[in-house]
């Protein structure tokens, strides 16, 4: 049923095609990223607190070296709901992601709650990762002889050890608090240059993974890959196939991010063409690089000793290579800051995109009159992330930031039927093939994975989903009303 012009309050009103094409053409933002940089961004996204941080809880506590079959559910399910992301990215190549192609599919309440969906993945993913940065870089320090006081390396009521044997309560986080406030400076600065800096940082941390599988293949003993899959020990997700499935879940948040790439739609140069290829791209980079490092991690060290935050060094410490282990800890510091750089990237933009729509205040939509860039967006997001890191344990942060994507991915996957009935003549460079199958096994797989995380995980997320129908019922709803008024009659007065 083709969209009506007239301005309406219904809950289901969807944004014409023809309207959010119209907004790419406009060019607000620079459009300065190609494929490699487009790429990049994905693998700087991808490739951080997951392989560095979560690989040793989920090998240690789910799945034992079935670690892998872990790994490739996770990259099957990202798979599938990357190419209904790309088919979105090329025929709407604006800022917004998931919650753009939402407004155009399913209309603006289903649009609401993928964009706050999209806040909390964004946000808490932006956090999580400065938590884990912090951590590696106390370590990092540590090795050198400088100390930073403990109090401040934890959230507040967390139990904290150094290996000399000190001890103390946790306070606040600084260091975690302080890199966001980095990465927010330098995005307000401007995406083409933060976008050079991620793709160094890209090949940085890239080749000291392989270094690590090149290097750790040669002390994989069989014995510490027997048996590949534990038995399960009476209770979901503890080993078995079970423990696969919810390693799967832990896991999934080692690919946030391959769809951030959608974020920056309106910031690439030829979208139609680059889009797909910087998502697929660079989920399938990052699955080779995953699959070698858990075979290799898994293979040196026995998977019970994995349950620790920083298992890659602990995995090289095994080997005897001494020299090898202050180098993953700073390949460990440039992937999760080149992380954040594309996670923040994308909760601006999402901001930008629901702000221009008038479902925010105007101010996340202000663009820097030099950097054209959402200054005070960002400005604002940073202080209530640094706050998040400061006082949050890392634990809390990462299931969230996976359920959250998970529900996005979901409803993405169901637009591209949507859309292929509502608008099925629409120009589409890039084509989700065998629809509706493939959309439906990406949200097939995608609810799986939800399904397999706790209970508590799941009433967070409802209770932040409540939160933001409050919001949009107490604001957003009217406000994006009176947007669409004002465009209908700016539309009008100039035919």
């Amino acid at each position: 049923m083709a969209q009506s012009a007239k301005p309406t309050t219904s809950l289901f009103v969807r944004k014409p095609l023809a309207a959010l094409q119209a907004e790419a053409e406009r060019g607000l933002l620079a459009r300065s990223l190609g494929v490699r940089e487009l790429t990049a961004l994905g693998i700087g996204s991808v490739i951080g607190t997951g392989i560095f941080v979560f690989t040793g809880v989920a090998a240690s506590q789910h799945a034992g070296p079935a670690l892998v079959i872990s790994m490739l559910l996770s990259a099957v399910a990202c798979a599938l709901a990357g190419l209904c992301y790309a088919e979105f990215a090329a025929l709407v190549p604006v800022a917004g992601s998931a919650y753009t192609y939402a407004y155009a599919t399913v209309g603006e309440v289903f649009a609401w709650i993928i964009g706050w969906d999209l806040v909390l993945e964004y946000a808490l993913a932006t956090a999580t990762i400065a938590v884990g940065w912090s951590g590696y870089l106390v370590s990092f320090l540590r090795d050198l002889g400088l100390h930073i006081p403990l109090a401040l390396t934890g959230a507040p009521g967390t139990a904290l050890r150094a290996p000399d044997g000190a001890t103390a309560t946790g306070l606040f986080n600084l260091p975690a608090a302080l890199i966001v406030f980095v990465v927010a400076a330098l995005l307000i600065r401007g995406i083409k240059q933060s976008a050079g800096v991620n793709t160094v940082l890209v090949v940085l941390k890239c080749c000291v993974l392989l270094v690590f599988i090149g290097v750790g293949a040669q002390y994989v003993r069989a014995e510490n890959l027997t048996p590949f899959l534990p038995a399960n020990e009476g209770t979901f997700g503890a080993f078995g196939w079970s423990g696969v499935l919810r390693g799967a879940g832990i896991m999934f948040f080692a690919y946030v991010g391959f769809d951030s790439v959608s974020t920056a739609a309106q910031e690439a140069r030829n979208p139609q063409r680059d889009m797909p290829r910087g998502m697929l791209g660079s989920l399938a980079i990052c699955t080779v690089i995953y699959v070698g490092v858990a075979i290799v991690l898994t293979g040196i060290v026995p998977y019970a000793r994995l349950n620790v935050p920083d298992p890659l060094a602990v995995g090289i410490d095994a080997t005897g290579v001494r020299w090898l282990s202050p180098f993953i800890k700073v390949s460990a510091l440039f992937g999760l800051f080149s992380t954040m750089i594309v996670t923040m990237l994308g909760q601006t933009r999402v901001f930008f995109s629901m702000s221009r729509d008038g479902l925010l205040p105007g101010l996340f939509s202000q663009v820097h009159p030099r950097f054209r860039t959402p200054h005070r967006s960002t400005a604002l997001v940073a202080v209530v992330i640094a706050a998040v890191a400061g006082f949050t344990p890392i634990s809390t942060l990462g299931e969230l930031t996976s359920i959250g994507t998970l529900l996005a991915f979901v409803l993405v996957s169901i637009g591209v039927i949507v859309l292929r009935r509502t608008e099925p003549n629409a120009p589409r460079p890039f084509r989700t093939p065998f629809v509706p199958w493939v959309p439906l096994g990406a949200a097939f797989a995608c609810l799986l994975q939800m399904v397999s995380l706790p209970l508590d995980t799941w009433l967070r997320l409802i209770a932040w989903l409540a939160l933001g129908f409050v919001l949009y019922f107490a604001y957003g709803r009217s406000r994006a009303a009176g947007v669409r008024r004002a465009s209908a009659v700016s539309a009008t007065a100039s035919r």
